[in-house]
């Protein structure tokens, strides 16, 4: 390690402005969110192997959300339902554990205070707020509403922590100036 990456080591170590716990609740949630992934491929690739009729498990969804089968999205939502059925299987399964493997690996290096991992949560956090917000625009609800809260705080926070990291490594790395007498 250099010098630089020893302060700053030391300085999170010693406890002062410490964002364990904050950066240890974000892992936790990231990590919930691969193993959400992960769960959510297993049932899916079960149900394509015992022949459940998507198409109408897509229908009975919007019937139960109150939207009409006649708008342009609702009838993409059931076009691609009806495609799951035929879906391969190795795809979704790579996606998913490609996704869930992204996730974990931000939550390791989140609960180990890594910078590499904070930089990860910034910008993966930051490439889903554009679609949040057309949620919320489209189709405003407490979900989606609470959906795009809770990313913009999670973002703003690990920039927080980032820039509050990158003070401290230039304060130690920053000559004290020299007293003239």
């Amino acid at each position: 390690m250099n010098s630089v990456t020893n302060r700053v080591h030391l300085r999170r170590s010693a406890g002062a402005h410490s964002h364990k716990g904050g950066l240890r609740t974000v892992a936790v949630f990231e990590a919930f969110k691969g193993a959400l992934a992960l769960l959510s491929a297993y049932f899916l690739i079960s149900w394509i192997r015992h022949d459940v009729d998507f198409e109408y498990a897509a229908a009975h969804i919007l019937f139960s959300l109150h939207i009409s089968p006649n708008h342009r999205w609702s009838q993409e939502f059931l076009r691609a339902a009806n495609r799951i059925s035929g879906a391969n299987l190795a795809m979704i399964a790579t996606i998913a554990v490609t996704y869930a493997a992204l996730r974990f690996a931000e939550g390791y290096g989140l609960w180990r205070q890594r910078a590499w991992a904070e930089w990860l949560a910034i910008v993966s956090g930051c490439i889903y707020i554009p679609f949040e917000v057309y949620k919320v625009v489209r189709r405003p609800n407490e979900l989606h509403w609470a959906i795009l809260g809770i990313n913009i705080l999670v973002v703003l926070y690990i920039g927080w922590v980032r820039w509050d990291e990158i003070k401290a490594a230039r304060a130690t790395t920053t000559p004290a100036p020299e007293a003239s007498g």
